[in-house]
Parts: structure tokens; sequence; C-alpha cells
């Protein structure tokens, strides 16, 4: 045998551990710390999804067909947050299902039954008959901060969990639904979402579900976006104990506008818009406290209402009946009314 092979063969059977060859691709000493770095994320990263997994389930939805178009199918995940089977998805997963069959990790089928749909948050809680079943925890989505990791869980086809990594790369985002409304506080995040996980949950390292995976601009290079888990506590309590969602209603058509810089000195204003009132309900809530087609709400609350989702966060919060402060500038005067939200139909 001559001298390169032996070499070689040192090399293949690790014998030359303790040298340093030109060309070696081992990890060196001092590249330790950064391997251990990435060990310890992969162990977070396998940990909450054996832990979380079990809990995120695929969702079957059956559609009957009309004249026109054949039976539909669709395909999306959700997640079970009781162990009696409630299940936490997008409402465009669910949308129009004549029937919906959930099914668990470990191969399980459950056929579910709708408690209620929020089309303006793209929320649905299912009910799936079981008990003693796998089920995540909601956690508390105002304490994510910017860069942080987590995890999109989905299970589009049942038995297997799809996993996609990242981290929030921004709060606070505004994204309209289908239905037009304004989802307040969404999460914009960088974990890719594999087709049919609509509806699975976005967890962090403590396997705590704070958000709802439910939209991805496809040009955009992934960004992801996801349904804050205080939204989703929210809508699902309003769900189990009414079946719907209230919301405030006022009775107008309003629009962002720019405000005279005389008006905002004179009255010391905080913002240099307003909202425009452009029609009113006469019997409407704003109608019957005096608001007028011209007015220009400049405070909803003490709060500055710059523009028409400035009125529609505040309202989202706001109890129904109950009189809400409105002031508006009406010509130079400055006017404050009292208007009592309506359930919104």
């Amino acid at each position: 045998m001559d001298e390169q092979c032996r070499k070689a063969l040192q090399h293949l059977s690790g014998k030359d551990s303790g040298t340093s060859a030109n060309g070696s691709c081992r990890i060196k000493a001092e590249d330790t710390t950064d391997v251990e770095l990435l060990d310890a994320y992969s162990r977070a990263v396998i940990t909450v999804v054996d832990t979380v997994g079990p809990a995120v389930v695929g969702i079957a939805v059956r559609k009957s067909a009309n004249a026109h178009t054949p039976e539909q199918q669709g395909v999306g995940s959700g997640v079970i947050i009781t162990p009696d089977g409630y299940i936490l998805t997008n409402d465009h997963v669910v949308q129009g299902a004549d029937a919906i069959f959930v099914t668990l990790q470990d191969g399980g089928s459950f056929e579910a039954t709708p408690v209620g749909t929020d089309p303006a948050t793209d929320l649905a809680v299912l009910r799936a008959n079981g008990s003693g079943l796998p089920y995540a925890s909601l956690g508390n989505s105002s304490a994510l901060k910017a860069g942080q990791l987590v995890i999109a869980i989905g299970n589009p086809f049942g038995f297997q969990s799809t996993v996609s990594t990242g981290v929030v790369s921004a709060l606070g985002r505004a994204l309209r639904s289908r239905e037009g409304q304004l989802i307040e506080n969404i999460i914009q995040h960088t974990a890719p979402l594999n087709p049919g996980n609509s509806g699975g949950p976005l967890v962090d390292s403590r396997g705590r579900v704070v958000g709802v995976n439910t939209a991805i601009i496809v040009m955009a290079q992934g960004i992801g976006f996801a349904i804050p888990a205080d939204t989703a506590r929210w809508v699902v309590s309003q769900l189990l104990t009414l079946g719907r969602v209230r919301r405030g209603f006022l009775g107008l058509t309003t629009q962002q506008r720019p405000l005279d810089r005389r008006l905002v000195r004179f009255h010391h204003l905080r913002s240099d818009y307003g909202v425009e009132v452009i029609s009113v309900e006469l019997k409407g809530p704003a109608g019957r406290a005096g608001i007028q087609q011209g007015d220009l709400i400049v405070l909803v609350n003490g709060r500055v209402a710059a523009s028409v989702d400035d009125i529609h966060r505040i309202l989202a919060e706001w109890p129904i009946g109950k009189p809400l402060p409105v002031v508006v500038i009406r010509g130079h005067e400055r006017i404050e009314l009292s208007v009592e939200p309506a359930e919104a139909t």
C-alpha cells in the first residue's frame, strides 16, 4: 500500500482527527459556538413541533354541486384550543361548506360542526366530537417583538405536519379582509406558508399560539400574515357566548380629509387630519346624536380620529349602547356630542 492510499484510509477512518489539513471542511474549535447555537435553535423548533404538532389538524370541506359547478373540495389547517374539541381556523377555509372533516396527526378523523364564523377577521370556530384531545394554548400576542422566532405549523392533508420557521418582521400591520373590514394589529412574519396552511397556528418558542396564519402575498417573497392571538381570543369568546361577533355601528359614510392649518391652531388639535362626514343615516346612531353632513370628526372618546380606520379601531373596543364622546368641527365651531353605537347587522 503506497503512502497516498494510507493517508486516504486515515481520513476515511477518522484517525487523522487531531490534524488540520488544508482544504478540510471540518468545523474548527473556534466555530463550535455558532454550531451550538444552531443546535439549540433546531432543538427549540423540534420541541415545539413535537409538543404542538398533535393539536394541529387538517381540515377538509365538501361543498355541494349546483347546475353550473361540480362538487368542490377544500383543504386547510386548524388548531385545537380545548380538550373537548373546539378548533380555531380561518373563515375562508370553511366558508360555504356543507360538510367539514378534521384529521388528527395520528390519523384519527372527525366530522366537525361550525360554532361561528367572523369574516371580518377571517376566523372561525369549529367543534369536533371528541374528548381528551391534544390542544394548544393561546399566548399573549401583545408581548411579541420584531425579530422574535416564530414557527408556522400546518396539517393540510392530515397525518403529518408541515413546518416552517422565521421571525416576526413587523407588528401592528393592518390588512383588509375579503369583506373589506380592517383587521388590526396583524403580525407580519417571514415563515414561508405552504399551500393549505391557512388556519394553522403561528407558534412562539415556548409552544404558545401567538397567531393564526391567514394570508400570504405570493409575489412578495413569502411574506406571511397572522391574526394575533389576542384578537382570536376575543373573537372566540364572542362566538362561544353569542354565536356571532358584535360590532358597533354609527350610520355614517366618511372619508379622511386634511384640516385647515388655522383650524388646527385655533382649536389646538393634535392632528392635521380629520374624518369628514359624507352622509348620515338620519335614523342611525350618529344622525340621532346630531352629527351632520360636512362635519369633521376630530376626536372620539378623547382619542385622535385622523382617519376612518382610527374610528373603526375605537368602535371595535367600545361597548354597544354605551354613550361615546365625539368631537366635531362644524364650520369654525367645535361641538361635543354623544353617540350610542348600535350593533352592526
